[in-house]
């Protein structure tokens, strides 16, 4: 049997050739830029392999989002000015998720109890980190609308900020595929009104965030 990190060093040797003198034109051409769009195919693969069930198939995207990782290491490393590579990286994400978790890597294990204690708790060291003045601040635009939608909610939810005041429809909801019809009805109301349901639901998610920003100033 293979020892464990075996394979993760034969993929940066793989990608150190395809980016080397000599190794593939199309790979040594890339940028992080250009590789962009791939990243973000590959994470959409990942999460549809994890939908179906099928885990040959997960496994595989798996692999094809982890290239993407490394290939855009290979590329810093090159960087004349600040190069870092896969080794910083990893270095990184271990420093951050010891950071982040001090009730496991420390004595401060009584300060959180249960799973939504240490994701509050996440979210405040993280906002203190990066000097962020709001919850909302890093959660990206370009999300899709309902995925940010529901992280802006759900890093919201200890100010207790009222959501726009609409018929209550969350009555006749009594499971998630309830919920999916009812999504999909709305969607189909909009195109019967000429509206586009992501521009509304990200223009609603932009004014509930100036609602949490202004609480959060008050």
């Amino acid at each position: 049997m293979a020892e464990s990190g075996d394979g993760l060093s034969e993929l940066v040797a793989v990608m150190d050739r395809l980016r080397s003198p000599g190794g593939c034109p199309w790979d040594a051409r890339q940028t992080h830029r250009s590789l962009a769009e791939y990243l973000l195919e590959e994470a959409y693969e990942t999460v549809e392999a994890i939908e179906s069930g099928d885990r040959d198939d997960l496994r595989e995207e798996l692999g094809d989002l982890l290239l993407q990782v490394v290939f855009h290491a290979r590329i810093a490393q090159e960087d004349a000015d600040d190069p870092w590579g896969i080794d910083e990286v990893a270095h990184g994400i271990v420093a951050k998720l010891v950071r982040r978790h001090p009730h496991v890597f420390t004595d401060d294990s009584g300060a959180v109890t249960t799973a939504d204690d240490v994701e509050s708790r996440w979210h405040a060291l993280k906002a203190q980190e990066k000097g962020r003045a709001s919850v909302t601040e890093g959660i990206p635009e370009a999300l899709p609308a309902l995925l940010r939608a529901s992280k802006v909610l759900a890093r919201s939810e200890h100010l207790d900020i009222p959501l726009p005041d609409v018929v209550d429809l969350a009555a006749d909801i009594e499971d998630e595929e309830a919920l999916g019809d009812l999504l999909l009805v709305l969607v189909a109301a909009g195109r019967a009104h000429g509206w586009d349901a992501e521009a509304a639901l990200r223009d609603a998610v932009r004014r509930q965030a100036r609602r949490i920003r202004d609480a959060e100033g008050a």
